[in-house]
């Protein structure tokens, strides 16, 4: 029998029409998809613009950052300088820690609210004498502080950006549980007059714990730690200034860095 040769025929007809209900399963895929996208990635703050931004700025600026995922980052970190009133949270933490097993007498907070409050540094004296120099660079070592060199007047103790973000991000660890919501209440109520810098960018919906230094307001050093908190999520900030033309100025490089390192944090959910 002799083999028939099969012809193959192109179409040119048109393709069939998609049919809408595959079309409306597409469109749930992409949606469900996108979140997960989203969230491959996460938001980070924006080092490169703050490392810019405070090159071009006078005096000295150094920064370190841990975002909500607990990576670390920073500018100039490892550097040291008086560590001015920011060192008051380190007073704080070791009178806390004094009192572990009693509850804070009237005396104490007498002491605490003002000392952190309103930065008051004939409190933060009191307090020093009270906890005494041992009990302070047992709590640096503790804390794993790396650069911290304790000085008897106290606003000269040296200590590094590193040093302090990583001491804010987990401060828990270092306050004894019963005295937590004191040092959390503390921190969250510095006065308005205080809380510039960082305190002028937190975005809507985080919670801000925050304690400032600054050299008289002469300039000579202007310094803020902080602790934002959402939820069960956490950012840390330590930025350090030194050799600033004035206080107000400092303010402003402080304010400048910590915008963008915050840059689209509003977004995080």
């Amino acid at each position: 029998m002799p083999h028939r040769r099969l012809r193959v025929v192109q179409s040119t007809a048109a393709p069939p029409p998609a049919r809408p209900g595959l079309v409306l399963l597409a469109q749930v895929v992409v949606l469900l998809l996108a979140p997960a996208a989203a969230e491959a990635r996460p938001w980070q703050p924006d080092v490169a613009a703050a490392r810019h931004y405070a090159q071009g700025r006078a005096g000295e600026v150094a920064f370190a950052v841990i975002d909500q995922r607990g990576r670390f980052r920073g500018y100039r970190a490892a550097d040291t300088a008086p560590a001015a009133s920011v060192f008051k949270v380190m007073l704080l933490a070791a009178l806390l820690r004094k009192r572990d097993e009693h509850p804070l007498q009237r005396s104490d907070r007498r002491l605490l609210a003002p000392m952190i409050r309103w930065s008051d540094s004939v409190a933060a004296t009191r307090v020093r004498d009270m906890v005494g120099p041992r009990r302070i660079r047992r709590l640096a070592r503790v804390a794993g502080m790396r650069d911290f060199r304790y000085r008897s007047w106290w606003g000269l103790s040296r200590t590094s950006p590193r040093d302090q973000v990583r001491f804010m991000a987990h401060l828990q660890r270092y306050v004894p549980k019963r005295h937590r919501p004191y040092a959390r209440y503390l921190l969250s109520h510095v006065v308005r007059s205080q809380r510039w810098g960082v305190g002028r960018v937190v975005p809507r919906g985080w919670k801000l714990f925050l304690k400032g230094g600054w050299g008289s307001g002469s300039g000579r050093v202007d310094h803020q730690v902080a602790l934002l908190k959402k939820g069960r999520r956490r950012v840390a900030l330590a930025i350090f200034t030194e050799f600033d033309p004035s206080h107000a100025y400092g303010k402003r490089t402080l304010r400048g860095v910590a915008a963008r390192l915050l840059r689209g944090l509003s977004t995080l959910k």
